[in-house]
């Protein structure tokens, strides 16, 4: 077929439950491949990395040249200097780098919502762990850090899903009505938070909304603006990808019973479990980025201002940088994977999202040995780029002791 379609095809919902041979055609048609809308998509691992690292690709969707934003984004789509000012700042409260910090201390309780969670799990019934599991997981993970009230957690979810829907990469520019839900629910959602904000100020409650109010050096304030932005994007981005990590990884060892049952004989594999899946099934398959200069990849020359998508779940299936790569492989070593990005914009709660994930895995192996999927493949998302299960029904078959 065409590959100038690729995208289109790639982001057509009935490609969601496997695009894998999609992402495979697309290596073969080339490094940098360009579709029918101008844009191109970049496929292998070398290329996708090199330009993640390459300081002329812009992930400011204002380098496009478009005037209908009229708000600065979330630091997760600037570039530095800016991006990195918000992003220090942002990350102050979590500790030192390269110290065990907030996150680690975290453990313990990401643990003990694991076990609240799993009150719903039952011999003999169907739960779906999207709902019942892997969304409350991180959804009330994120909320404890930031300081959001138990009772008002559920007021996230229309939010996150206008949010999210909104920032789909799509091939064709037909997405207005989408994008004003999103800003809608951005709004609404960044009000919210800075009236929690304030109401911390100068009467600290150790959460993150009262650390960045009640910071005492002028100069690391957030301005009202970037506090808003910045929470909005912590909490989405604190757990819509975890969802996906979570409940791929269900589904993955699930139909893979012969590792399921090598990680309930040696559960220390757990974190080399965790690393495959978001290698073999990452959360995020896509990321967009524009080019500040024109560009060359591989002989390919690609004009400033030109839409390019990384294809970060292609990358992480390129058998020019992984052996067998679409052989699930716990135990693959030198695994580099895309999983989280790299670069200046890698995924700052990857380290969260890995505890999160592995809390949760662990948790359900008793159930999974003898669990069955009640419908494979299940309904996805319609999202093509944080790409998982919108549904996941399990059925437990057998009593398992507490």
């Amino acid at each position: 077929m065409d590959s100038q379609t690729l995208l289109a095809r790639i982001t057509d919902y009935a490609s969601r439950p496997d695009p894998y041979p999609l992402y495979a055609e697309l290596r073969s048609a080339g490094p940098a491949v360009r579709q029918t809308d101008g844009s191109y998509l970049i496929g292998t691992y070398y290329e996708i990395a090199a330009l993640l690292h390459d300081p002329r690709m812009s992930a400011d969707p204002r380098s496009r040249g478009e005037s209908g934003m009229t708000h600065k984004p979330p630091f997760l789509r600037l570039d530095d200097p800016e991006h990195h000012r918000l992003r220090t700042l942002a990350m102050r409260p979590f500790g030192p780098p390269h110290s065990p910090g907030r996150v680690d201390a975290m453990r313990g309780e990401v643990d003990e919502i694991t076990k609240e969670l799993m009150g719903n799990f039952q011999a003999g019934r169907q739960v779906d762990i999207v709902d019942d599991f892997a969304y409350p997981l991180p959804v009330t993970v994120i909320c404890r850090l930031l300081g959001v009230p138990r009772e008002d957690e559920p007021r996230f979810r229309a939010w996150s899903d206008a949010l999210v829907t909104s920032a789909d990469v799509r091939p064709e520019d037909d997405s207005t009505e989408l994008a004003q839900a999103g800003d809608q629910a951005r709004i609404e959602m960044g009000g919210y938070l800075l009236e929690l904000a304030e109401q911390r100020r100068g009467h600290p409650t150790g959460d993150l909304l009262s650390d960045y109010v009640n910071e005492p050096d002028p100069a690391l304030r957030l301005t009202q603006e970037e506090l808003a932005e910045t929470a909005v994007l912590l909490l989405i981005a604190g757990h819509e990808t975890t969802v996906n990590l979570i409940t791929n990884g269900v589904l993955t060892l699930l139909r893979h019973p012969e590792h399921l049952d090598q990680l309930r004989r040696e559960p220390d594999l757990m974190p080399r479990v965790v690393e495959e899946l978001l290698r073999f099934e990452p959360p995020v398959h896509m990321r967009e980025r524009i080019p500040l200069d024109d560009i060359e990849v591989t002989g390919t020359t690609i004009a400033q201002g030109t839409p390019v998508v990384l294809v970060l779940a292609s990358g992480n299936r390129d058998p020019m940088r992984f052996h067998e790569p679409d052989r699930f492989d716990p135990h693959r070593p030198d695994n580099e994977h895309l999983g989280f990005g790299s670069g200046i914009h890698l995924c700052f709660g990857g380290p969260l999202a890995r505890i999160e994930a592995q809390s949760a895995l662990h948790a359900l192996l008793p159930y999974l040995g003898t669990a069955r999927l009640g419908q494979d493949p299940p309904p996805y998302r319609q999202n093509a780029m944080l790409r998982g299960p919108r549904h996941l029904p399990v059925d437990l078959q057998v009593a398992v002791p507490h």
